[in-house]
């Protein structure tokens, strides 16, 4: 993802100096996934190489517009969390036994899921080692940053168990994509010399903008016609992936009788059949759910502009608040 893509009104010198910074990551990126082992080398390009959103170097670059935003450490701080998140995908894929990723055969399908996990381990060192050299505060916080991402994980794989199913789904969210913006917002104020309290704005924004983003993605998954998503609409439903509309139509008590068909699809579990599949994305597109979830992720985003709120007023911070409005209405 980038701002041209986004389509995002803003500043033409705030586009100009973000689309700056994400071209000198894009740069770092490719150095700082080599090896001097073929294979690994090959296996480590594989996902840097097929793009993707690059929206927590987006984060970073527009965290950097409070401080200095040309600093060197901008850019090694956008490859951490870049390289952290890249490093995720590869365990991801392996866990879900995805064969696809970015509209390319996966790593695990390609060299098996050994060598993804391992290629994934060796992108968590590299980002540790780029954190190194920013200093003990970067190392910190990639650290525990990365604690929260494993928790999410286990928390997603064990379940709810006795917690309340939308509060876990919301849980997970917050620990296993969120942490990462938070992290990324705050890098990019830190290591431009932004204000301390600029800084921890710029963190909860973030973290806010996190779980909007995520549930957004999450909302394409059922809304898009296309592959605007970046996977075929309905593969959650087809995989049997409880996000939030889904597990907002199964906790309803509607009595008419879309909802309750729709229940009584959801209640199944993966949804393979082509034809159940069809009528169940159908229903779900018009449900009370998809409203109820559409209006979740606009309160996330409105929380997510409130949090600019100790920022200065200025382009900055209007660029930032566009991406609000963005991903409020992406799914509409």
């Amino acid at each position: 993802m980038t701002l041209s893509s986004l389509g995002l009104d803003i500043d033409p010198a705030i586009d100009a100096s973000v689309s700056a910074t994400l071209a000198a990551v894009e740069d770092a990126l490719r150095e700082n996934v080599a090896s001097a082992d073929p294979l690994v080398a090959e296996a480590a390009r594989h996902l840097a190489d097929a793009g993707g959103k690059r929206i927590r170097p987006i984060l970073v670059a527009f965290g950097a517009q409070f401080g200095n935003s040309d600093a060197d450490e901008i850019i090694a701080a956008a490859n951490v969390v870049e390289l952290t998140h890249l490093a995720t995908l590869y365990h991801d894929d392996v866990m879900d036994e995805a064969l696809v990723r970015r509209g390319a055969p996966s790593a695990n399908a390609r060299w098996g899921n050994s060598v993804a996990i391992l290629v994934g381990d060796y992108l968590f060192a590299r980002a540790a080692d780029i954190a190194a050299s920013l200093g003990p505060e970067a190392v910190h916080l990639q650290a525990r940053t990365f604690a929260r991402l494993v928790h999410g994980q286990i928390a997603e794989t064990v379940g709810p168990r006795d917690s309340d199913p939308i509060e876990h789904y919301l849980h997970v969210i917050g620990e296993k994509t969120a942490s990462l913006f938070a992290t990324s917002a705050r890098f990019g104020g830190l290591f431009s010399g932004a204000p301390a309290e600029y800084v921890e704005a710029l963190a909860g924004y973030g973290e806010t903008i996190g779980v909007a983003f995520q549930l957004s993605d999450d909302l394409l998954d059922i809304a898009s016609e296309s592959v605007q998503s970046g996977k075929t609409p309905g593969t959650d439903l087809r995989e049997g992936v409880p996000t939030l509309p889904v597990l907002y139509a199964l906790a309803g008590d509607d009595t008419d009788a879309s909802a309750v068909r729709l229940r009584e699809l959801l209640s199944a579990g993966p949804i393979t059949d082509d034809a159940l599949h069809a009528e169940a994305l159908g229903l779900l597109r018009e449900s009370a759910a998809m409203k109820k979830a559409r209006e979740t992720v606009r309160t996330y985003a409105e929380d997510a502009r409130a949090q600019l709120a100790p920022l200065p007023d200025g382009e900055a911070k209007r660029a930032m608040a566009a991406l609000c409005d963005f991903i409020a209405d992406r799914t509409s």
